[in-house]
C-alpha cells in the first residue's frame, strides 16, 4: 500500500506539472520538482496515502485523466529533457556574468542574514526552503563551515518554492531576522525549524520563534510588513537571474552550485574560489 501510494502520488505530481501552462521556468524546474516530491513522498508514505485515498474517493475520474495526459506528453517531455542538457551547459558559462551583475543584492543586501566573517575572503550564499529535505540534510554542513572556517562569509536567502507552508515559514523567518542586527537568534530559530520533521508550516515556524525567545507580538506585525515582501521578491528575482531553480542552491565565489553536495564538496568549491581570489 505504501509503494502504491507513492507511485500514484508521483503520477499525480507529474500530471500536474505536465498540465500546467507551458513556460520556460516550468520546463527548467520540472526534473528538480519531480525529484523533490519523490523524496518527500517516499519518506512519508502514510501521510501521502491518506491524502491520495481521500482525493480519489471524491474524484475517481482523475487517475484516468492524468495517465492519458502523461502518455500524451511523454515524447514531448523526453525531447525537452534532451534539449535541456545543451541549455544547461550554455547557462553555466553565463553564471559568472549574472553573479557579477547582481553582486550587490547577492552579497550585501540589507534583506538577508549574514553569518560568519562579514569581511570574509569568500562568500557562500545559500538559497533554501524550510520544507526541503535536501536543505535539512545540508544544515550540518553549513554549521560546520560556520564553525571551522573563520575566513568564510555565509549569506542565507529564503527561497520558498515547495508550497504554501514553505512560504508561511519564510515570512516568519524574515520577521525573526527583523528583530535585531545580530544573527544568533535567527540561526537558532533557523536550525530548530530545519531540524523539525516533515514539511514546514506557519505553526511550526511560530513555535520555533517562540522557543527562541522572539517577541511574538512584534513578530505577528512584522510578518505582514513590506520588508517581508521586498525580501521574498528580491530572493525570487535573484534566483531566477543566476539560474537557481531548486534548493539548496549555492553561490560560491563566481559559481552556482545546485544540490546538497556535502561538506567535502562545499569545502572544495570554497577552496577553488579562494585559490582564484574570488570573493
Amino acid at each position: 500500500m505504501k509503494q502504491i501510494a507513492v507511485r500514484v502520488t508521483s503520477t499525480m505530481v507529474a500530471g500536474w506539472i505536465l498540465l500546467s501552462p507551458p513556460s520556460s521556468l516550468a520546463q527548467d524546474v520540472r526534473v528538480e520538482i519531480e525529484t523533490i516530491f519523490k523524496e518527500y513522498l517516499a519518506a512519508h508514505p502514510e501521510e501521502v496515502g491518506e491524502i491520495v485515498k481521500g482525493y480519489f474517493i471524491n474524484h475517481p475520474e482523475v487517475v484516468g485523466q492524468i495517465l492519458v495526459e502523461t502518455l500524451k506528453h511523454r515524447s514531448a517531455l523526453a525531447t525537452t529533457v534532451r534539449a535541456s542538457s545543451g541549455v544547461a551547459a550554455k547557462a553555466a558559462a553565463d553564471h559568472s556574468a549574472a553573479i557579477a551583475s547582481n553582486s550587490g543584492a547577492l552579497f550585501t543586501s540589507p534583506h538577508q542574514v549574514t553569518l560568519g566573517n562579514p569581511k570574509g575572503d569568500v562568500t557562500l550564499v545559500e538559497f533554501f526552503d524550510y520544507s526541503c529535505g535536501y536543505c535539512k540534510r545540508a544544515l550540518p554542513d553549513m554549521l560546520a563551515l560556520l564553525k571551522d572556517d573563520p575566513k568564510l562569509k555565509i549569506v542565507l536567502k529564503e527561497f520558498p518554492i515547495l508550497g504554501p507552508g514553505s512560504l508561511d515559514a519564510a515570512r516568519v523567518a524574515i520577521a525573526v531576522r527583523m528583530q535585531g542586527p545580530g544573527a544568533q537568534r535567527y540561526i537558532a530559530f533557523h536550525q530548530e525549524l530545519l531540524d523539525s520533521p516533515g514539511p514546514a508550516s506557519k505553526e511550526k515556524a511560530l513555535a520555533a520563534a517562540r522557543n527562541q525567545g522572539i517577541d511574538m507580538k512584534r513578530l505577528e506585525q512584522d510578518i505582514g510588513s513590506d520588508e517581508v515582501d521586498v525580501t521574498l521578491n528580491e530572493n525570487m528575482k535573484l534566483a531566477s537571474a543566476v539560474g537557481i531553480t531548486g534548493t539548496p542552491g549555492y553561490i560560491i565565489g563566481s559559481d552556482v552550485v545546485v544540490g546538497a553536495i556535502g561538506l567535502t564538496g562545499l569545502k572544495q568549491q570554497i577552496g577553488a574560489a579562494r585559490g582564484m581570489g574570488v570573493r
